[in-house]
């Protein structure tokens, strides 16, 4: 394939991933990105729904929303919730930065890596962020009794889970995440955040969300976009007890959703069965794109339950150099994991996609990789891992290091530091 024409130096800018938009602009005339970064659901909205949307376009740019209230009791009549246990806000992201402004005080505790505004919120008002490494010989799951004893250690006085986590796509049962919450009842808050958890498919009914609400300091986080495939819209929810779903729900601006949020909410109770077949087609995808990477020599493939997979790169493969060449040479978009906190650049996530776009980011990542002669492609090479096996004992000495806004955090020391 030729070369895309797009200036790769919009990907060095800025500690996120590039907006598709800067790369769109930048792209050769006739270009198409297929976008492996940004985790969004392909399958939905239908063709049908956009439709819908264009044609009532006019309308949603022309005219102003209804209040938040409005369109949050209409969420909660299609998704069977109490409104007073729901706030809904212009994305997850904004809900982030309300809890840590309203709900967290001193310290907060988060295994890493993770989401980053879950660290670098608490981290830009002062909070003290005590991090949890996951270890990649664990397939980077979450031990949550060992992550318990970390907060008691620390004295911590909120805890935070994101359940699918985000970049390892690793999943927590439900009765295990609800047995966490009641280790610790006595915090001033703890949040399960479920942006990602519809993708999931080992559970019929994973969420917490009903568990959430009747807790005295619990908050579980939704995210809208991400499931339904629309992050252009920005809006989410949370859902906990009427007294903290009422602090944040008064903190938040009263047009703080606009007409775009408020269409799609008025049209989901009406489309249900076509975003419960955009999850079963996602599913599909993920197990076939899973062993289409697993045929790259080198490469591991780890276990996910999100619409992403998280893979290492073989050791000579650089992935700033990887997700360059992608974009400059077959369009294809990816996210490499240098800047999130606990991985580094060997790591990529890429997001699950239809078949077709698995085989041009195959073919190109096979294509960078004939620059290393260090095997035949030809050499069979199993590259699963068991991550059933037993697992080695963390380490229990910790190591401090300042913040960047004059609290702490805290780490604990890998075994092959």
């Amino acid at each position: 394939m030729a070369g895309t024409g797009i200036d790769t130096s919009i990907l060095h800018k800025g500690a996120h991933s590039a907006s598709y938009f800067d790369l769109a602009r930048s792209a050769g005339e006739g270009v198409e990105i297929v976008d492996f970064c940004i985790p969004c659901n392909p399958y939905f909205p239908t063709a049908e729904m956009f439709d819908e949307l264009s044609r009532d376009l006019k309308n949603i740019l022309k005219y102003y929303p209804s209040d938040s209230s409005s369109i949050t009791k209409k969420l909660c009549s299609v998704l069977g919730l109490h409104p007073q246990t729901v706030a809904m806000a212009n994305g997850s992201t904004e809900l982030i930065t309300w809890i840590d402004h309203l709900l967290i005080k001193e310290s907060v505790a988060i295994p890493i890596p993770t989401f980053g505004r879950w660290t670098d919120q608490p981290l830009e008002t002062g909070k003290r962020v005590d991090m949890f490494p996951l270890q990649e010989r664990d397939g980077f799951r979450l031990n949550l009794d060992d992550y318990v004893r970390f907060i008691r250690d620390r004295g911590s006085r909120v805890a935070v889970v994101c359940n699918v986590n985000n970049p390892d796509g690793c999943y927590l049962p439900r009765r295990d995440v609800i047995r966490f919450m009641d280790m610790l009842g006595d915090l001033d808050l703890v949040v399960i955040d479920e942006s990602f958890i519809d993708f999931s498919d080992l559970e019929q009914y994973p969420s917490v969300g009903p568990d959430a609400v009747i807790r005295p300091n619990t908050v579980v986080l939704k995210s809208l976009g991400k499931n339904f495939g629309l992050h252009g819209i920005r809006f989410g929810y949370l859902m906990a007890n009427p007294a903290i779903a009422g602090q944040i729900g008064k903190a938040l601006p009263k047009w703080n959703l606009n007409s775009l949020a408020e269409k799609v909410v008025f049209m989901i109770q009406d489309h249900e069965d076509e975003y419960e077949d955009s999850l079963r087609l996602l599913s599909r995808d993920r197990r076939s794109m899973a062993g289409e990477l697993a045929r790259i020599p080198g490469l591991t493939v780890f276990p996910s339950q999100g619409n992403f997979i998280l893979v290492k790169l073989p050791t000579e493969w650089s992935g700033v150099a990887l997700r360059d060449y992608l974009v400059a040479n077959h369009g294809v978009y990816t996210r490499e994991c240098g800047n999130k906190l606990g991985m580094t650049s060997q790591f990529m996530r890429l997001v699950v996609r239809p078949a077709r776009d698995v085989d041009r980011l195959i073919d190109g990542m096979m294509d960078y990789g004939r620059q290393f002669r260090v095997r035949s492609y030809e050499e069979p090479v199993d590259t699963r891992r068991n991550w059933d096996a037993p697992r080695e004992e963390a380490p229990d000495n910790l190591i401090q290091y300042p913040s960047r806004r004059g609290g702490e955090y805290t780490a604990r020391r890998a075994a092959n530091a």
